[in-house]
């Protein structure tokens, strides 16, 4: 997970991209405060042997340490379905509150019963702060607003930074599109109007995706566009296509997706403020897996 260089106006960016998940990850600081958050960060996780590492957010906190900066957010967009949090990591090298939406509390009701999870609360109290949309708070000197952009997941946020806004799952770049509504309590209507809001933003309005794939193509990853740029471009929403259109086309898409590789693991994590379920009497954490018996296998 490589940073990219700072960014030359406004807040100072620097992105991480983690190529495993496909993930992006941002340090975003005020210059002149030296203050700091980070968006959407990433646990490393083998699903293969159940190991966990920090490597990859251990370098976004050496990189805010050397620019000087004091961490005091993790931020998150939504609870993800491709990648481990990190933010209870952050918090405890640095002291930084968690937050995310407040539509997380939907999300973990939605899970609960599916993991059987008893020791999930579901009033979102496992992270420090639920922000409500239009919500206004401080980094540094720099407000952050809070646009409320469900659809992927009904949790989903975006965090606007003067003319940067963080726009997790709801967009990528406009050469591959919008992300997927086909998860629990996700709604592919609901996703094209939380578009429609990011692009009646001003048009030189800078968006920084969550992922990218590098679409078909494109030789490199990428993961910052404009409003003007997805407007024009965007395969999936692009000015011109209809709620209706983009309903159709998104459901037919998502009937071919299959589960994210690190799906069980990440929602089960996510809908705790990154952390793993409870240690059993070995002092051994697990993961659950729901099993669904078909056809058959129904009688094993």
């Amino acid at each position: 997970m490589a940073p990219t260089t700072p960014t030359t106006r406004g807040p100072d960016i620097r992105a991480f991209f983690d190529e495993p998940t496909n993930t992006v990850s941002y340090l975003v600081g005020d210059p002149r405060t030296r203050k700091a958050a980070i968006i959407d960060p990433v646990l490393d996780y083998d699903h293969n042997s159940g190991v966990v590492d920090t490597r990859s957010v251990e370098d976004a906190l050496k990189v805010a340490d050397e620019a000087g900066y004091t961490v005091e957010w993790a931020l998150e967009t939504h609870a993800h379905a491709d990648h481990l949090s990190a933010a209870p990591f952050i918090k405890a090298k640095t002291g930084a509150r968690i937050g995310i939406g407040e539509h997380i509390k939907d999300v973990q009701r939605i899970f609960r019963p599916i993991f059987n999870a008893s020791d999930l609360k579901t009033d979102g109290s496992d992270f420090d702060h639920l922000f409500t949309d239009g919500e206004r708070f401080q980094i540094g000197d720099l407000t952050v607003e809070v646009l409320y952009t469900p659809g992927h997941t009904p949790a989903d946020v975006s965090y606007k930074v003067a003319d940067a806004v963080f726009v997790g799952d709801t967009l990528f770049m406009p050469d591959y599109g919008t992300a997927r509504a086909d998860f629990p309590g996700g709604d592919a209507h609901q996703l094209f109007r939380s578009i429609k809001r990011l692009m009646a933003l001003p048009p030189e309005t800078r968006l920084f995706m969550c992922h990218d794939y590098k679409a078909p193509g494109r030789d490199s990853f990428a993961w910052e566009t404009t409003v003007a740029e997805e407007k024009r471009a965007n395969v999936h929403a692009h000015d011109g296509v209809s709620e209706d259109a983009f309903v159709a086309l998104r459901s037919a898409r998502d009937a071919t997706l299959s589960a994210p590789r690190l799906l069980l693991p990440s929602i089960q994590v996510n809908i705790r403020a990154g952390k793993f379920p409870p240690a059993e009497a070995n002092g051994v954490r697990y993961l659950t897996i729901p099993v669904k018996l078909k056809g058959g296998a129904a009688n094993l």
